[in-house]
Protein backbone atom coordinates (compact mmCIF):
# COMPACT_ATOMS: atom_id res chain seq x y z
CA UNK A 1 0.00 0.00 0.00
CA UNK A 2 1.11 3.38 -0.75
CA UNK A 3 2.06 5.74 1.86
CA UNK A 4 -0.22 8.84 1.80
CA UNK A 5 1.16 11.93 0.78
CA UNK A 6 2.89 14.16 2.87
CA UNK A 7 3.07 11.52 5.80
CA UNK A 8 6.50 11.86 6.16
CA UNK A 9 8.68 14.27 4.77
CA UNK A 10 11.82 14.67 2.87
CA UNK A 11 14.36 16.76 4.67
CA UNK A 12 14.17 19.66 1.71
CA UNK A 13 10.21 19.51 2.47
CA UNK A 14 10.74 20.10 6.24
CA UNK A 15 13.19 22.67 6.15
CA UNK A 16 10.81 24.64 3.64
CA UNK A 17 7.91 24.50 5.61
CA UNK A 18 10.39 25.63 8.98
CA UNK A 19 10.96 28.46 6.89
CA UNK A 20 7.52 29.42 6.13
CA UNK A 21 6.93 29.89 9.97
CA UNK A 22 7.67 33.36 9.22
CA UNK A 23 6.45 35.23 5.38
CA UNK A 24 9.37 34.31 2.63
CA UNK A 25 9.57 34.10 -0.84
CA UNK A 26 11.16 31.31 -2.94
CA UNK A 27 14.76 33.18 -2.64
CA UNK A 28 14.48 33.26 0.76
CA UNK A 29 13.71 30.14 1.21
CA UNK A 30 16.94 29.37 -1.01
CA UNK A 31 19.08 31.20 1.36
CA UNK A 32 17.32 30.02 4.46
CA UNK A 33 17.68 26.04 4.12
CA UNK A 34 21.62 25.49 4.04
CA UNK A 35 22.15 28.54 6.75
CA UNK A 36 19.80 26.49 9.15
CA UNK A 37 21.05 23.20 8.39
CA UNK A 38 24.79 24.45 8.39
CA UNK A 39 24.92 23.68 4.74
CA UNK A 40 24.09 19.88 4.90
CA UNK A 41 20.58 20.84 2.76
CA UNK A 42 20.09 23.03 0.03
CA UNK A 43 17.11 23.57 -2.49
CA UNK A 44 17.30 23.89 -6.01
CA UNK A 45 14.73 26.45 -7.74
CA UNK A 46 13.09 23.50 -9.70
CA UNK A 47 12.38 21.44 -6.40
CA UNK A 48 11.57 24.67 -4.08
CA UNK A 49 9.14 25.24 -6.96
CA UNK A 50 7.94 22.10 -7.13
CA UNK A 51 6.88 21.41 -3.63
CA UNK A 52 5.33 24.88 -3.48
CA UNK A 53 2.99 23.87 -5.45
CA UNK A 54 2.19 20.89 -3.80
CA UNK A 55 2.14 22.72 -0.88
CA UNK A 56 0.13 25.40 -1.83
CA UNK A 57 -2.66 22.50 -3.40
CA UNK A 58 -2.61 20.80 0.04
CA UNK A 59 -3.35 23.29 2.01
CA UNK A 60 -0.27 23.47 4.01
CA UNK A 61 1.27 26.65 3.00
CA UNK A 62 -0.55 29.97 1.79
CA UNK A 63 0.39 33.04 -0.62
CA UNK A 64 0.77 36.31 0.88
CA UNK A 65 1.60 38.38 -1.39
CA UNK A 66 2.97 38.79 -5.49
CA UNK A 67 5.32 41.81 -6.74
CA UNK A 68 5.69 40.99 -10.63
CA UNK A 69 7.30 37.34 -10.22
CA UNK A 70 8.22 37.39 -6.82
CA UNK A 71 5.25 35.50 -4.47
CA UNK A 72 5.57 35.21 -0.97
CA UNK A 73 4.36 32.32 1.47
CA UNK A 74 3.96 31.10 4.87
CA UNK A 75 2.83 28.46 7.09
CA UNK A 76 -1.07 27.33 7.31
CA UNK A 77 -2.24 25.83 10.46
CA UNK A 78 -2.88 22.29 8.51
CA UNK A 79 1.12 22.99 7.53
CA UNK A 80 2.16 23.17 11.46
CA UNK A 81 0.44 20.01 12.04
CA UNK A 82 2.18 18.10 9.04
CA UNK A 83 5.20 19.68 10.04
CA UNK A 84 4.52 18.79 13.95
CA UNK A 85 3.95 15.46 13.07
CA UNK A 86 7.38 15.26 11.31
CA UNK A 87 9.07 16.66 14.31
CA UNK A 88 7.62 13.86 16.23
CA UNK A 89 8.24 10.73 14.26
CA UNK A 90 11.89 12.12 14.27
CA UNK A 91 12.06 12.39 18.34
CA UNK A 92 10.67 8.73 18.29
CA UNK A 93 13.17 7.68 15.80
CA UNK A 94 15.99 9.37 18.13
CA UNK A 95 14.39 7.90 20.98
CA UNK A 96 14.24 4.40 19.84
CA UNK A 97 17.69 4.83 19.33
CA UNK A 98 19.06 6.09 22.39
CA UNK A 99 16.97 2.98 23.98
CA UNK A 100 18.90 0.64 21.94
CA UNK A 101 22.08 1.50 22.42
CA UNK A 102 21.09 2.13 26.00
CA UNK A 103 20.30 -1.66 26.41
CA UNK A 104 23.32 -2.58 24.35
CA UNK A 105 25.46 -0.74 26.87
CA UNK A 106 23.45 -2.30 30.04
CA UNK A 107 24.20 -6.11 28.76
Amino acid sequence: MPRAKFQTLTEQMFYILLCLRQECCGMDIMDLVPAMSDGRITVGSGTLYNLLEQFLDANMIRQTKVEGRRRSYILTATGRQILDAEYQRLCRRVDDYRRCFSEEGAK
